[in-house]
């Protein structure tokens, strides 16, 4: 078998301050700051404040990308993060996320994603 090209991070946050997640400016420094912790480099960052709540904001990484959608009347927010760096660990990314954020639960699903072909 091949080895894995990637490593694929899920993260569901819950219970979060509605003013954090409906907070563009905090979002953004959120993602900068995980892609610093999982040793990530950002290529371009692309956010949107919706109306009347909730922010989107994605950023494409030398590794792949990073991307947080917020839905503050909820308290929830779903972070993607997919790296296939060997130095890059999006476990980092989501543990810092879920504390930045304050979620008061969270659920990471890590998958290992690539090519996997009979030899």
């Amino acid at each position: 078998m091949q080895p894995v090209s990637g490593t694929h991070c899920i993260l569901d946050l819950y219970d979060c301050p509605y003013d954090i997640l409906n907070n563009e400016a905090f979002i953004i420094d959120a993602i900068k700051q995980a892609a610093e912790k999982s040793q990530t480099h950002i290529l371009d960052l692309s956010s949107q404040k919706f109306d009347p709540q909730g922010v989107t904001a994605v950023a494409l990484l030398t590794e792949s990308h990073l991307s947080i959608h917020t839905w503050p009347e909820s308290g929830y927010a779903a972070a993607d993060i997919f790296s296939c760096g060997r130095r890059a660990n999006p476990e980092t990314a989501c543990s810092f996320l879920a504390t930045h954020l304050k979620a008061q639960n969270y659920c990471i699903k890590t998958l290992n994603r690539g090519p996997i072909r009979p030899e």
